[in-house]
């Protein structure tokens, strides 16, 4: 039976209609029912949340995203930080480090940065916000569905939060080469992680969609909403889309959900054949992420390159440990573990799996799958770190700080195993698990009868 959990008080009046949902986690179909505010419903077969609703899913995160919005706007237009050495002064905002990157022939270093720290969580805001303005408007600006999609998915690759932690390793660091002002920028990239964290928590993207859908902007027309769970059927060629959660019948729409207009599928298209691709790529890449040097230190006309591994045993030597853990968590065991995650659940998916692995093991690879996908991320915590060090530390002879071409490979391994979680169907692992369990009992038998016999 679905799970439905209520959180700490909340109002019994349901603000949901039962509605037909597919996990996203193990495929299965089922009934969700009708949710009051602050509640959760999971899967009842992998424990995957199914929806979370909110007491005011729209109007906190209004107020949320327009300060989000101010704050971005601080962050990039004050200054981040004043560094100086030998009575020389220098100080940046965040756009000098994409343009020394650029400047040192890193320009798709560069661009992975803009794009995350810049262009992404400024559609993501301005995007939520024009949805949600529009939403309370009597006349309604066009194409809500196609902006709040398009904000939703640029939000998977805002990266505010690793930006931040980037600028704590990059203020660590630089505290025995030179003397640090931090500037507002600093203290606005604070803030604004609170804030973006507090509004993604606020919103309630399922209630943003049947808003949308009763107010008649979907890419089709839509079928009158049923309140009887009991008058709620799976037709047949029935599939759950990816961008807003619908259950529908593509065929009748000419393969698209008719409330938001993705293409739906039943299943990821070729989802094992490109993640195998992306992994084996990402392993090729990681050999010279961790061989070439990511930056080079340079003191007085002489310096040495460093690998991601030689940073960190200088934070060692430097008895900084806590951030040595910290950066060889997130450089080199991350995307090992993205790596090596993905690739078994890409051997589990395509190997045979016992009737007992589906009932404990599939559920366990699924988090694993979650985790994967969400951790991530976290990688570019030392591109973050290098574009700063390189944009800071520039004092001719002194002490300059020059990003290497580790770099390059190092945020390719990141953004290819971000591409490999998200081309990653876990679906299919319980797919194929279903399909031995329905294998005849005489071929299982004949099946370990000849790996006896071997």
């Amino acid at each position: 039976m679905l799970r439905a959990e209520s959180l700490p008080q909340a109002p019994e009046l349901p603000v949901t209609r039962p509605q037909l949902r597919e996990c996203s986690g193990c495929g299965l179909f089922q009934i969700l029912p009708a949710l009051g505010p602050e509640m959760r419903a999971g899967c009842a077969r992998c424990s995957t949340t199914l929806r979370r609703t909110r007491a005011e899913p729209m109007r906190h995160t209004i107020a949320l995203s327009a300060a989000a919005l101010v704050l971005f706007a601080i962050l990039w237009l004050a200054m981040l930080m004043k560094v100086s050495t030998a009575g020389i002064v220098h100080s940046t905002t965040l756009e000098s480090g994409p343009i020394e990157l650029v400047n040192r022939g890193l320009w798709p270093v560069a661009l992975a940065v803009a794009f995350t720290t810049a262009l992404a969580p400024v559609v993501k805001f301005a995007g939520t916000l024009y949805v949600l303005i529009g939403l309370r408007l009597r006349r309604m600006p066009p194409n809500l569905r196609g902006v709040f999609l398009f904000a939703r998915w640029m939000g998977k690759w805002a990266m505010l939060e690793v930006l931040l932690l980037g600028v704590f390793v990059a203020y660590t660091k630089l505290g025995d080469l030179v003397t640090i002002d931090l500037g507002p920028a600093v203290y606005a990239l604070g803030l604004l992680t609170i804030v973006t964290v507090w509004a993604e928590t606020a919103l309630d993207p399922d209630a943003v969609w049947e808003e949308i859908e009763r107010r008649g902007q979907t890419h089709a027309p839509m079928p009158p909403p049923i309140a009887d769970a009991a008058a709620l059927d799976l037709r047949p060629g029935s599939a759950s889309c990816e961008g807003c959660s619908l259950v529908c019948v593509p065929a009748e729409h000419d393969g698209r959900c008719p409330r938001c207009g993705s293409k739906v599928h039943e299943r990821k298209p070729e989802s094992l054949t490109r993640t195998w691709a992306f992994v084996i790529a990402g392993a090729v890449l990681y050999i010279p992420a961790n061989v070439y040097p990511v930056l080079t230190v340079i003191q007085l006309g002489a310096g040495q390159p460093s690998t991601i591994l030689g940073g960190v045993q200088e934070l060692l030597e430097s008895q900084m440990y806590p951030l040595a853990l910290l950066v060889f968590f997130a450089s080199v065991m991350v995307p090992m573990f993205k790596l090596l995650g993905l690739a078994s659940m890409l051997l589990a998916t395509m190997m045979v799996t016992t009737q007992a692995g589906a009932g404990v093991l599939l559920r366990q690879r699924t988090r694993l799958y979650f985790i994967v996908a969400w951790i991530g991320r976290w990688s570019m915590v030392d591109i973050f770190m290098e574009s700063l060090l390189g944009a800071l530390v520039q004092f001719g002879n002194a002490v300059t700080i020059e990003p290497g071409m580790g770099a390059l490979a190092f945020c390719a391994v990141v953004f290819i195993t971000i591409f490999a979680a998200e081309a990653f169907d876990p679906r299919l692992m319980w797919d194929a698990a279903a399909r031995n369990a329905h294998r005849p009992m005489a071929l299982r038998q004949a099946f370990r009868l000849t790996k006896a016999r071997a």
